[in-house]
């Protein structure tokens, strides 16, 4: 009886979890550096925040953002157009960044709970984004109107910040929600 309290309690990631957890935080941050030019640049690491979560499941895949977010902060760039460090998470946008932790328990939370279907992975990414966005766009009004003489109201902000990004988010969210549909078998979570 002993035995099986202190296998639980030990529990800690395997070699494969702790590759798997390397490999999807250098993937997102990868992800951060494809821009795709439209009326305003978009990046592809919602989709890769999506991905490691929805693989991964809640542990793993917050952990992977978590890392994915400490490199930034320690120097290394893994933020969009390679920008990294301290400035760049507490500056306007980099509440969007650490809305992708809350993205990561959303989507592993659901996975967890509801399984690994297709609509599953869709809803609980929608789902995960739209809280991403709402942490956010409260993050950029917050810090702007502290930084600007001129304060920016909720519609300007959604205006800037979220409405120019909701159909590719869409997108991607359709892309991940395939991916891990498909890879789900080969990920162990």
């Amino acid at each position: 009886m002993e035995k099986k309290e202190v296998t639980k309690q030990k529990k800690k990631f395997s070699t494969v979890d702790i590759a798997f957890i390397g490999i999807f935080a250098a993937i997102i941050a990868v992800c951060s550096w494809i821009s795709i030019p439209l009326t305003v640049p978009v990046t592809l690491q919602t989709m890769a925040v999506c991905i490691a979560a929805g693989l991964l499941g809640t542990k793993k895949g917050t952990l992977t953002v978590f890392i994915y977010i400490l490199l930034g902060l320690i120097g290394v760039p893994v933020f969009s157009g390679f920008t990294s460090g301290v400035g760049v998470l507490f500056g306007a946008t980099g509440g969007y960044i650490i809305g992708f932790i809350f993205t990561a328990l959303i989507v592993g939370i659901m996975v967890k709970f509801l399984g690994r279907k297709i609509w599953v992975y869709a809803v609980s990414m929608i789902i995960g984004i739209a809280v991403c966005y709402i942490f956010g766009t409260v993050w950029f009004i917050v810090v702007y109107n502290n930084s600007n003489s001129e304060a920016v109201s909720v519609s300007a902000a959604l205006g800037m910040c979220v409405v120019p990004f909701i159909i590719p988010d869409l997108i991607k969210i359709a892309i991940a929600t395939a991916l891990c549909a498909r890879l789900n078998k080969y990920v162990k979570a």
